[in-house]
């Protein structure tokens, strides 16, 4: 492989604390225009790479699951015989870019996968899709953020395709997220149907990622829904907002906890993707209504989660977390979003390009499949569709960001 140049970047300042006691007080740092790589990286290229990986490492040959997707490579003893709706899905969001760039994919027949984890009702008697499937019908608990999550890619799909099948399916998406809407702690989304309100059970929660992705799915769909459904679906998705935004976010960064238990605390651990999310959410409210609130918050939001999530790690002079790297690629998502209206995103993005470069050239095994550790310090972790997936995506939306088309 071609070495890139590395991108430039200022280091973060430790100071001394005035009283002599050696105390040492972090500054986060402040990003910079970083200097280009000396050659040009075609980040399309290298995102059908890795589609072509994972095609070849993972998916189903034979039986009842044939054309999806395994969990991990190599497939574990306790697997099931496909991957989890979390890790297709994450296929799926990755294969849109590409077909958006150009690629032939088979992305509809990718998308139209989806039906197979559909359950027309679990504990509640509407429709939803299962967190797994035996090749032709879901199983499995039907959580809110996974159903929000299919909802922004059948909205995605029926934009590339304007196949109405996907805006149909949609719709059905919206009536499942009702179902786990209730007034305790004053509204806001359960994460799943089936531990609502279970008091001394931890799952029992109302997390970010389920209303914030829920808020997500809806703001899209309302772009492109009939104009008879549009108060109501807008009317939704400020709801789920305005309860994450009270309920979980951290007045001192503008970052997201992660969820609200049912004895009233909060978990206060923060992910990449809970604030990627409502950064995203607080510009299509701003673009949609003109309250200029929404997009301070988004801003807000975008300089707490560069300065909390960005860190030197391993080497690096300023790193992306060195885990979960799904998670990091809805931030970026949210950072592109918000950089019309806000240039110090510019620089987060190209940090992220300089993270995605390494973890190209250092952060991969000999077969080229991705480790979940972008660093390139610790190989762990690889054996997971869900890391590639995050790859396949990121270099996707990077070579839509830059403009890229396929006769580059």
């Amino acid at each position: 492989m071609k070495k890139i140049k590395s991108i430039l970047v200022t280091l973060p300042i430790l100071l001394l604390s005035c009283a002599g006691d050696d105390v040492e007080k972090y500054i986060p740092p402040t990003p910079i225009t970083p200097i280009d790589p000396v050659e040009e990286v075609v980040y399309h290229k290298r995102a059908k790479e890795i589609f072509d990986l994972i095609n070849q490492y993972y998916q189903v040959k034979d039986g009842s699951t044939k054309g999806f997707y395994n969990e991990n490579y190599p497939k574990g003893t306790g697997d099931n015989s496909a991957s989890y709706l979390w890790a297709y899905d994450g296929l799926v969001s990755g294969a849109a870019t590409l077909y958006a760039l150009g690629y032939d994919v088979n992305y509809k027949s990718l998308v139209d996968g989806f039906s197979a984890y559909y359950r027309a009702s679990g504990q509640v008697a509407v429709g939803g899709y299962g967190s797994s499937t035996n090749g032709t019908s879901g199983n499995g608990t039907r959580f809110y953020d996974d159903n929000s999550i299919v909802g922004i890619d059948l909205v995605e799909a029926y934009n590339l395709t304007k196949d109405q099948k996907y805006l149909a399916l949609a719709k059905q998406v919206v009536e499942f997220l009702k179902t786990g809407e209730d007034n305790t702690f004053s509204g806001g989304l359960w994460w799943n149907e089936s531990q609502k309100n279970i008091a001394g059970v931890s799952d029992s929660n109302k997390p970010t990622c389920a209303n914030g992705f829920a808020a997500l799915f809806l703001l899209n769909y309302y772009a492109v829904c009939p104009q008879v459904e549009k108060a109501d679906v807008l009317a939704f998705a400020r709801r789920l907002y305005r309860w994450v935004l009270v309920n979980l976010r951290d007045p001192n960064d503008g970052c997201y906890w992660n969820d609200k238990q049912v004895d009233g605390s909060v978990n206060q651990t923060k992910w990449a993707y809970n604030t990627g999310a409502m950064i995203s959410n607080g510009v299509r409210l701003y673009k949609i209504t003109g309250e200029q609130s929404y997009l301070d918050n988004a801003i807000t939001s975008s300089e707490g989660a560069y300065s909390y999530f960005v860190r030197p790690n391993k080497g690096l002079p300023l790193a992306y977390p060195d885990h979960d790297p799904w998670f990091t690629t809805k931030l970026i998502r949210a950072f592109i979003d918000v950089e019309p209206y806000y240039k110090n995103a510019e620089s987060y993005i190209k940090t992220f390009i300089g993270f995605l470069d390494n973890a190209y050239e250092k952060a991969r095994l000999s077969n080229g499949l991705f480790y979940e550790d972008w660093t390139g310090s610790t190989p762990k972790r690889t054996e997971q569709l869900l890391m590639q997936d995050a790859a396949l995506e990121s270099l996707g939306i990077i070579a839509l960001y830059k403009g890229e088309t396929l006769k580059k």
